[in-house]
């Protein structure tokens, strides 16, 4: 099953390319601001622009650096380490001056990933009060919005933000960032300083450079792709389907199909579901444009007024009234769009869908009485049925050429790399916090060159070789397997775990005990926040703290059982009950079978009755797995596996 799209709404974001010649340059770079933290006890770089060859001045604390910038007008200077102290007052002086007050040494963390990185604390368990009591103003972030870009940006957008009530509900500040720094204010006292950059549903090769993606030779199309796009200027989607629209939808072209204004007297009227019978469209990639007048009551009822159109296959645009509602590319997701209070009025309203169908039958996937508009008030007019009008606007069949992809969020290699990442370098970090896998999933073998290609790149970005890097192991998610069998979500998991026993100076929190079977948004972050804040405050601020749970590392073979060693068993294992088995084994048949497990000591007994002499065991080794296994501080331990076979993503 595909995941595809992490977002409630997708956005349709563009950036026009010719921004970035038209940057207005500063004399400091914005990653520069008040109330920002500075990396404490290490050297610190900070940057601008002035004119070429022009004398730039740079004071914090007691400290003054003169330096003259380059050809290009840039300039860049490196103040010795600062210590505990301030706040402190940074003065660049050229041409021009720029004060930054109430800066304050301590720890900076760039927290990135996807959208349970960017998830934000107010929609977390119990968010209001959790908001209402994030009053830390020795905790700061500088949230960096979501931007595409084709080449390198120079500049990052945002401000640092005191941690307040009002600055975490305005700003969305990452609930997994907050409950991270947090912790380790509380538990080190030191000022921690958050640099917020995530976007949901974007695989890992977006948040990587060209450069690092090159030597992979599994991206080369894509880039070549984008530099095409680049060279050729417009908008930067950092997706394909919208370049593809851009030239091949007449229907998005102006006056828009949605417009409310132009006629479709002659369309072909067609009922919902059914359209793709009725126009010969079967099983043939298409883009059709729907229309639907809708009558409403007057007054309208307050509150928000939804869509549901149900799943559908593959990719949708909603407009109500001409304005634009919602838009999805993943066909699992049941749409369900917000819609803004003013779009719609008493009386007549036309609905306009854009449907790009590849092979089904029918687009519409869901049961006909799903269609529906919500009014505010919980009334649900029905959609399905006649009175729709139609038109193809492409008839995408072979020969003609099909987008790279159909995502309508940024997927494109290296985008926000340009836009989000390279603008905040060379900025002296503490280390990075990285959420993201759910993206990457269906190609999860491949991700154990993607990650540690990803952390070598940041590294080289932000020139700190040993730059320390802890990843969240995905959680719980989608419907408990029935019977053991190979999952890309598993894959993906041991992938992170590979890459952490590979890569010097790299931890992985396990969240396996977390999750929602129903959400790939689980709401409850503090778990994942505060493993990750004992993985820090262990290794990097050299606290005497258990942060990690049993990790397998030896099987011993018995009469019709193996015995399984761990580490980190701080406290002894332990064993907890559940319903669903955690544990498989096989023997040399390499069949599967659900197993038992029992404590012998600090070690497992693990067989089967169906498995007369196993030979290989796999624990949590799905996308839902039963958490079963424990050490004595609480701490789950991490899935694994005993045997070497090839798994689903590597015979692809």
């Amino acid at each position: 099953m595909p995941f595809r799209l992490f977002r409630l709404i997708p956005l349709m974001l563009s950036v026009a390319l010719s921004a970035f010649a038209n940057e207005a340059r500063p004399l400091l770079s914005p990653i520069f601001s008040d109330h920002m933290v500075v990396q404490r006890g290490r050297p610190n770089t900070f940057w601008g622009w002035a004119n070429a060859g022009e004398t730039v001045r740079v004071s914090l604390g007691d400290q003054t650096v003169v330096t003259t910038t380059d050809a290009d007008g840039c300039w860049q200077v490196q103040l010795t380490p600062v210590y505990p102290g301030g706040p402190y007052t940074l003065t660049v002086e050229a041409t021009t001056r720029v004060d930054i007050h109430d800066i304050i040494p301590g720890d900076v963390w760039l927290c990135s990933g996807q959208s349970n990185m960017e998830f934000p604390l107010s929609r977390a368990l119990d968010g209001d009060a959790e908001v209402a009591a994030a009053d830390h103003p020795q905790i700061r972030f500088f949230k960096v919005p979501q931007r595409v870009r084709y080449s390198p940006a120079s500049l990052p957008e945002g401000t640092w933000q005191l941690c307040s009530p009002d600055s975490v509900a305005r700003d969305g500040l990452s609930a997994v960032a907050y409950y991270f720094a947090r912790k380790l204010h509380a538990e080190t006292g030191v000022p921690i300083g958050v640099v917020q950059a995530a976007v949901g549903g974007t695989p890992a090769e977006t948040w990587m450079s060209p450069e690092s993606l090159q030597p992979l030779g599994e991206f080369d199309r894509e880039l070549a792709e984008i530099e095409r796009l680049r060279a050729a200027g417009g908008p930067a989607y950092g997706n394909y389907i919208m370049h593809w629209y851009d030239a091949y939808d007449i229907g998005s072209r102006e006056p828009s199909w949605a417009d409310p204004a132009i006629s479709d007297a002659e369309w072909k009227s067609v009922s919902v579901p059914g359209v793709f019978k009725f126009l010969g469209l079967n099983e043939v990639p298409a883009v059709v444009w729907l229309r639907k007048e809708i009558e409403l009551p007057d007054p309208l009822p307050a509150g928000t007024a939804r869509l549901h159109l149900g799943s559908v296959e593959k990719m949708d645009t909603a407009f109500l009234n001409g304005r634009w509602v919602g838009a999805s590319a993943w066909v699992d997701y049941s749409r369900v769009y917000n819609i803004p209070a003013d779009v719609l009025k008493p009386g007549k309203n036309l609905l306009a869908l854009r449907i790009f169908k590849l092979k089904s039958a029918e687009s519409f996937l869901s049961a006909p009485e799903t269609l529906q508009l919500e009014l505010g008030d919980g009334r649900r007019i029905a959609l399905a049925g006649d009175n729709w009008r139609a038109r193809l606007s492409v008839d995408a069949r072979a020969p003609h050429p099909l987008p790279l992809g159909f995502d309508n969020w940024p997927t494109m290699p290296a985008v926000l790399h340009h836009g989000m990442i390279h603008p905040l370098a060379p900025l002296t970090l503490s280390g990075v916090l990285w959420y993201q896998g759910e993206a990457n999933a269906e190609r999860a073998w491949q991700y154990r060159r993607i990650l540690p290609a990803l952390i070598h790149d940041w590294r080289r970005t932000f020139q700190q070789p040993d730059l320390p890097f802890y990843i969240v192991s995905l959680p719980a998610f989608m419907k408990r397997a029935a019977e053991p069998r190979d999952d890309g979500w598993a894959e993906l998991r041991e992938a992170q775990a590979f890459t952490a026993r590979t890569t010097p100076h790299m931890h992985i929190a396990v969240t396996i005990d977390t999750g929602d079977a129903d959400d790939i948004h689980p709401i409850d972050k503090r778990p994942v926040g505060e493993r990750l804040a004992l993985l820090a405050l262990a290794s990097h601020y050299g606290k005497s703290v258990v942060s990690r749970g049993p990790e397998f590392i030896r099987a011993e073979t018995l009469p019709g059982a193996l015995r399984l060693h761990f580490t980190h068993i701080d406290g002894g294992l332990e064993l907890r009950k559940n319903d669903s088995p955690g544990f498989a084994v096989a023997g040399e048949d390499r069949r599967w079978f659900w197993a038992t497990a029992k404590l012998d000591g600090d070690t497992l007994l693990v067989s089967s009755p169906d498995v007369p002499q196993p030979i290989a065991v796999r624990y949590a080794w799905q996308a839902n797995p039963p958490a079963t296994l424990f050490n004595g501080a609480g701490l789950p331990a991490a899935p694994f596996r005993t045997d070497d076979w090839p798994v689903s993503t590597q015979k692809r």
